[in-house]
């Protein structure tokens, strides 16, 4: 049975992904001083103003603006009413809830008489979900891997001077066709890419067709595919002057673009005691290393916390009926074979690292070098396999 699925992905310069980018470079700036600090950091970006917002208890000196105005610089914003050394920028930043650092450096376990991974108790209540699957080499979703690659490509022509009239805002969306569960053809590919005033429209579709949608496999592309570049006209007037952004209004762009569940809790700007960051980057670590192994082609995994307390509260499993076992016995396997304590999930994936600024655009997941992209696991779980 034939179908389609649809994942979209959004650049750098998109308002929203500007508000992350700047939210966890305020996180590096932090953790590249005070590893233990405790950052909750969100931004709010609409026409020539930047509010830096959140709660943030650290011993490092941070000047948020500067690191704000660096960010933007790097982005691209280097003209008109948020151009990087104009646009007002203001900074409302306190320290973290008395209440909620007393249930995170203390943990029910911990008080109970726990063992130290038991010192760090959950920072919020909450469920997150990872996933992984065979459709790409990094077990991603075709649809969502294909989205970046096109939303990174759109970047890399602006900042190699290939299109010297792109601007950094932008959107790309692609829809695949698959047999069942297998991907066999690109239907629909949409760019939509700012631009400045001068460029003609046949121009700019020429061009994104020729040196961007290039980036897709050539043998997912025929001649019933689809394309829509720029299909509203013109998109000169982008970014925070087109439209507001927010930090972590992106979460099924920086996930599994819609394929499987979302917990619903963002990631950029925060520390890794957040478990809504932490744990999510636990579990595709999990999720990957499952289907490395052989155990399932696709599986999806839930974990749930309560606030204040370090062990999950529940742990479920769901292989879509692709499982070399029961997803009963797999989700026993998680449990035995990874601790999903925040302070061991910190310790497992070394989270206190500085590395935060280059998940905030194009995925946090199947991005080669972050910790929770490794198969190191996936050799010992093929032992349940005999």
């Amino acid at each position: 049975m034939k179908k389609l699925f649809t994942s979209e992905s959004v650049t750098e310069g998109h308002p929203d992904k500007l508000c992350d980018r700047i939210s966890d470079a305020v996180v590096d700036e932090i953790l590249a001083v005070d590893p233990n600090a405790r950052c909750a950091v969100e931004c709010c970006a609409a026409y020539d103003r930047l509010l830096i917002m959140g709660e943030v208890t650290t011993s490092a000196k941070v000047d948020y603006e500067a690191v704000a105005r660096k960010t933007i610089k790097e982005i691209g914003y280097t003209f008109g009413s948020f151009s990087y050394d104009k646009c007002n920028i203001q900074v409302a930043v306190h320290n973290q809830s008395a209440d909620i650092a007393m249930g995170v450096d203390s943990s029910v376990e911990n008080k109970a008489g726990g063992d130290k991974e038991d010192l760090l108790g959950a920072g919020d209540q909450g469920m997150m979900f990872g996933y992984a699957c065979r459709e790409t080499e990094e077990l991603m979703p075709l649809p969502v891997a294909l989205s970046h690659k096109l939303a990174k490509r759109l970047a890399e022509v602006r900042q190699k001077g290939i299109l010297p009239y792109l601007r950094p805002d932008g959107k790309t969306q692609v829809t695949v066709e698959y047999e069942g569960k297998t991907p066999v053809r690109v239907d629909t590919v949409v760019v939509s890419a700012q631009h400045d005033e001068k460029v003609s429209q046949s121009t700019l579709k020429e061009d994104i067709k020729k040196h961007v949608i290039s980036v897709i496999p050539s043998a997912l592309l025929d001649d019933k595919t689809k394309y829509f570049i720029n299909p509203t006209g013109r998109f000169e007037i982008g970014g925070p002057e087109g439209d507001s952004g927010l930090t972590g209004r992106k979460i099924i762009v920086d996930t599994y673009g819609g394929r499987c569940a979302h917990g619903g809790g963002a990631f950029s700007g925060k520390d890794p005691t957040k478990v809504d960051r932490s744990a999510a980057y636990m579990a595709r670590y999990i999720c990957k290393n499952i289907v490395a192994a052989g155990l399932a082609d696709e599986v999806e995994l839930q974990v749930a916390y309560a606030i204040g307390v370090s062990r999950p509260v529940s742990v479920f499993i769901d292989t879509y009926d692709t499982g070399k076992l029961d997803d009963g016995k797999i989700a026993d396997i998680v449990v035995k074979e990874f601790d999903l304590r925040p302070y061991s999930i910190i310790k497992t994936l070394n989270l206190r690292a500085p590395i935060y600024s280059q998940t905030a655009a194009y995925g946090h997941f199947g991005k080669a070098g972050l910790p929770w992209e490794r198969v190191d696991r996936a050799a010992d779980l093929k032992k349940y396999l005999k």
